[in-house]
């Protein structure tokens, strides 16, 4: 499955790995119950696709649990600080359906055309430096016909929601969830690929994160 292309690092790349390697330790008391119900509906939207499935920025592994076991995931992450938490709760948990958990570069992703049934990125998709190129990469390494699922917080384009949004926006910076970031970015990047918005569900917490559903022609 493997093509054995290496990713390049750059400078934003490199920060990216040191602020990961500070946030492993506390990662998973911080976020587990704040993201699970997402992560789950993300999980079960990318399955539904079919069982190969990769995870894009799969972290420590959050989710790994959540996957069915006859099911055949593959990880990837920036950091190898959270890969290593990651692979003690593959080991720990007995998850045999996760086959692979590697550094890489979500926008330089190392697998051959078409090797998954569907892609599934939680959380990652607003701290990429470079978003569509991440998506297009998603969209290569997908079959015909597969799916794209992106669980984040996704800034609302006006309302009142959008006012507090304004308010709220540094915080939200700084744990990375930026309001600035719109769905209608993605939706852009769909209709220039030829790739079906599928829907955009809210989640938990009162629809503040949300599940982005996109299917690629085939």
């Amino acid at each position: 499955m493997l093509n054995q292309r290496a990713p390049e690092a750059g400078p934003t790349t490199d920060l990216m790995r040191k602020a990961y390697a500070r946030w492993a330790p506390v990662y998973d008391v911080v976020y587990d119950k704040l993201t699970e119900p997402a992560a789950r509906a993300a999980v079960q939207a990318a399955v539904a696709h079919g069982p190969r499935v990769l995870e894009a920025g799969v972290g420590t592994g959050l989710s790994l649990g959540y996957y069915p076991r006859d099911s055949f995931v593959c990880g990837v992450d920036l950091s190898q600080d959270m890969l290593k938490r990651a692979s003690r709760k593959v080991a720990r948990r007995g998850l045999t359906h996760v086959k692979g958990l590697q550094v890489m570069d979500v926008c330089r992703l190392g697998y051959r055309d078409a090797s998954f049934d569907a892609v599934v990125a939680q959380f990652l998709i607003t701290l990429v430096p470079d978003p569509e190129a991440a998506l297009t990469e998603f969209l290569r390494v997908v079959r015909p016909g597969g799916g794209i699922v992106l669980a984040n917080h996704f800034g609302q384009s006006n309302g009142p929601v959008a006012r507090v949004e304004e308010i709220v926006a540094p915080l939200c910076t700084k744990i990375g969830w930026s309001s600035d970031f719109k769905a209608t970015r993605i939706e852009a990047w769909a209709r220039r690929n030829g790739v079906e918005v599928m829907g955009l569900a809210p989640t938990f917490p009162g629809g503040f994160f949300k599940i982005l559903r996109m299917r690629k022609p085939g």
